[in-house]
């Protein structure tokens, strides 16, 4: 059992090392659907890939869709205070224009799942490691950069990081793997812990997902859409559970 889950586990640490900072950026900017948008801008790119190169050069295009994904909210978010309107369309657009893509090919409907939600079960180490790589040199640039920039630049250089990590994510687990680890974590610790987020988001992420995959193992179910739903179930439940016990606990103080 071991050796068929190694990758999927891997991966998830990974995906949780770097998504949970973001995640935690992109709650307190309150723009939540960021990553849906730039994800699914990055799934655009690689369903043209796709359709017109056969996926010879897949990274390029889906990171150049990306990128302009987050340049647009960068932008956005400058100009307009209506925001996660502007992202909440984006998204639209990305998803419609994938599904129009994918129509025009043979296998459609099965890329289409592979880019909201793939089996990641079958991982391949390398490309795990490569992605770990990259993923180390975006949080230097971010820890160099973040206390020495501020306004628009600041701005685009957190989009720009953002959307050539969605790439590669999106490019390895799917859209909704990623939205799932990038959220869910992060508003878990923000529920149930003061401070250190960061790094009560990379335990409760790590423990979520090594559930989601044995589970999906014992269970014989999708990989990817245990880890997206359990993610969420855990995060709706938690927030619910807490927000319930502050209001017994209000209660309680003004009796007193």
């Amino acid at each position: 059992m071991i050796d068929i889950l190694i990758s999927a586990f891997l991966l998830s640490i990974v995906l949780v090392g770097i998504h949970a900072y973001f995640g935690l950026e992109i709650i307190k900017r309150g723009i939540i659907f960021t990553d849906l948008a730039v994800g699914q801008m990055a799934a655009f790119g690689a369903a043209i890939s796709l359709l017109f190169t056969e996926s010879k050069y897949l990274y390029p295009i889906s990171l150049s869709f990306a990128l302009l994904g987050g340049i647009l909210i960068a932008y956005a978010s400058q100009r307009t205070k209506y925001v996660e309107a502007f992202i909440g369309l984006l998204y639209a657009f990305g998803f419609s224009a994938v599904f129009i893509v994918l129509s025009h090919t043979s296998h459609g409907m099965e890329e289409f799942q592979n880019l909201m939600a793939s089996d990641i079960l079958f991982t391949p180490l390398d490309e795990i490691l490569k992605t770990a790589v990259i993923y180390s040199f975006i949080g230097i640039i971010i820890w160099y950069f973040n206390k020495r920039t501020s306004g628009f630049i600041r701005d685009i250089l957190f989009f720009l990081t953002f959307a050539v990590t969605v790439t590669s994510s999106v490019k390895l687990a799917g859209v909704l793997i990623v939205f799932s680890i990038l959220v869910s974590p992060a508003l878990i610790s923000l529920h149930l812990v003061k401070k250190h987020f960061l790094f009560f988001a990379w335990i409760i992420g790590t423990i979520i997902n090594l559930v989601a995959i044995i589970s999906s193992y014992e269970l014989d179910l999708p990989t990817g859409y245990s880890i997206v739903a359990l993610n969420a179930f855990v995060a709706i439940a938690v927030i619910i559970s807490t927000e319930r016990f502050k209001f017994i606990f209000s209660k309680i103080k003004n009796r007193e």
